[in-house]
Formats: C-alpha cells, sequence, structure tokens
C-alpha cells in the first residue's frame, strides 16, 4: 500500500515537475530576449556619461569600470551646472527636438487619417480601376516600399525646390505622410476585415448614414489597430535622417540630422552623441510605455476570427 501511495505521488509529480521546467525556460528566453532589446539604450545612455578614454576602452558599468561624468548632457546644454546659464547648443537642441516632434507627430496623424479611410474603403467595397482591383490596389500600396529612398531623391529634390518647399516642415510633414501610409493601409485593411459586416448592417438598419456606422461604430472598434500604426509611424518619422538631412539646412533640421553631425576634425563626439541620441528616443519609449495595451490589442487584432 505504501509503495503504490509513493507510485501515484510521483506520477502525480511529474507533470509539475515538467510545467515548472518549462515555465522557467520560457521566462529565461524572455529575460535574455529583453536584455538584448534593452542593451542598445542602456549602452547609448551610459556612453552619454563617459569621456574620451572610457569610451574607447569600452567602460559598461558605472562606477566599477569608470567614474560617470557630464561630459555629454554639457556638450548640449542639458548638464547641471549649465542647464540655468544660456547655451546655444541647448537652444539649438531644443530646436531641432521642436521641428522632430511637429514633423513626426502631424506626419503620423496624417497618415492614419488617410490610411484608416483607405483601408475602411478597400475592405468594404469593391473598386476595380483598369485591370486592378482591390487585392492589386493594395499591393499597390505595399509595393512603395520597395523604392529605396536614394532613388526618389532627385526627384523630391527637384519637386521641392520648384514648389518652394525645400528647408521648410510642410515639405518634410507630406513626405514623412506619403512613405508610411502604406505600412497604415496594411495594418487598418487587416483591423477591419476582422470586424464583422453585420455591425455596419445593423447600424444601417437603425438609421445611421454609412459615415455615421464608420464613426460611432466601426471606429472605436478599430481604435487599438489606429494606436498601433500611429506609433509605428511616429517611429519611422521620427527616426528619419536621410530626407531630413537631404531637404532641409537650417529651419526644419530634425534630430537625427543633429545626431550624426556630432563629428568633426578631432573624430566623433560620441558622448555627445549618446547624450542627443538618448534625449531623442526618450519620448518614445515614454509614449511606448503608455500606450502599451494599445499596441498589443492592435497587433493581436484579427490574429483570430
Amino acid at each position: 500500500m505504501t509503495a503504490q501511495i509513493f507510485h501515484d505521488s510521483a506520477a502525480d509529480l511529474a507533470p509539475r515537475r515538467s510545467a515548472y521546467l518549462g515555465r522557467l525556460g520560457i521566462y529565461s528566453v524572455l529575460i535574455i530576449w529583453a536584455f538584448i532589446c534593452l542593451f542598445p539604450i542602456y549602452w547609448t545612455a551610459t556612453t552619454s556619461f563617459k569621456i574620451a578614454p572610457n569610451v574607447m576602452q569600452g567602460a559598461m558599468i558605472p562606477w566599477v569600470d569608470y567614474t560617470p561624468d557630464w561630459k555629454g548632457w554639457r556638450a548640449i546644454g542639458l548638464s547641471p551646472d549649465t542647464i540655468g546659464r544660456d547655451s546655444t547648443v541647448r537652444d539649438e537642441f531644443l530646436k531641432r527636438f521642436g521641428n522632430s516632434a511637429i514633423i513626426a507627430l502631424s506626419a503620423s496623424v496624417l497618415a492614419v487619417a488617410l490610411g484608416t479611410l483607405a483601408a475602411y474603403g478597400l475592405s468594404r467595397f469593391s473598386y476595380k480601376w483598369a485591370w486592378m482591383k482591390n487585392n492589386d490596389i493594395s499591393f499597390f500600396f505595399l509595393s512603395q516600399l520597395i523604392l529605396p529612398p536614394v532613388v526618389l531623391a532627385l526627384p523630391f529634390l527637384v519637386l521641392y525646390r520648384e514648389v518652394d518647399l525645400l528647408d521648410s516642415r510642410i515639405g518634410l510633414i507630406l513626405l514623412y505622410a506619403l512613405s508610411v501610409l502604406p505600412i497604415v493601409i496594411w495594418i487598418m485593411k487587416d483591423q477591419f476585415a476582422g470586424i464583422p459586416m453585420e455591425l455596419e448592417e445593423a447600424a444601417l438598419v437603425d438609421g445611421l448614414s454609412i459615415w455615421g456606422a464608420f464613426l460611432t461604430i466601426i471606429l472605436p472598434i478599430a481604435l487599438p489597430g489606429m494606436v498601433a500604426a500611429f506609433i509605428l509611424s511616429l517611429v519611422l518619422t521620427w527616426n528619419e535622417y536621410f530626407f531630413a538631412a537631404l531637404l532641409t539646412s537650417t529651419h526644419a533640421t530634425t534630430l537625427p540630422v543633429m545626431v550624426a553631425s556630432q563629428t568633426g576634425s578631432q573624430g566623433i563626439s560620441w558622448w555627445s552623441m549618446a547624450a542627443i541620441s538618448f534625449a531623442a528616443i526618450l519620448p518614445l519609449i515614454v509614449i511606448g510605455i503608455v500606450l502599451e495595451r494599445y499596441i498589443i490589442k492592435g497587433m493581436a487584432a484579427g490574429a483570430v476570427k
């Protein structure tokens, strides 16, 4: 009898041990992946507090491998000893930060607004233009991402010079909105495809117009996807460098251009480059944390139908 009880207990413990080991393995992989993803942010943040020898020696742990210094933040006028004084460099940083914020936010909002309408039309109505139908039109939008930016450099440079949009915020806003529009359309098309058409039909029966059903019924359901598309558009436009460097010079320059300019005859100012980079990515980190639940909902929506 005792042997039988011992055998039954061991049989009960085996599945628990297997589940525990499986969970431990999953969490271990997730921790390693989180470390890999967060390490570049940690490296950027710590590099902003290093001096040249610390950077060249590859020092990693503050107060262990090196003593932190405010040199990187002092170079952009944001250290404790310079924050209260006038600083031309800080004024330039704030100007470019403002340009990046205005351009990225405006372009993302415009792209989400236009992309949501286009995606709704492609998911609910049938179109035909020449030989192209809905799927062909959708693929046409996505195919615009195949073109490398350098191919469009000369046409946009000539066009913007003719219409007087060089070195202007509105020029970058329109270009950035155009560049992320295909991504927004594909994200939102999948969102709308996962919403039953019966909801709109019921709304139409109740007396709502198509626009009324779209604004009051469909749009709130698709809000997580819109937020996910907005965040992705914001990240892409905030970090864009090529067109910002090509089409701006003084008034509409952005933070990525300022980061790339931290080079000179004496070499690369890694500390100031790291300080500007960390100050630039900090707002995106905050926005990502605040809107995390919407991003997860937007990514998961439509996965199970």
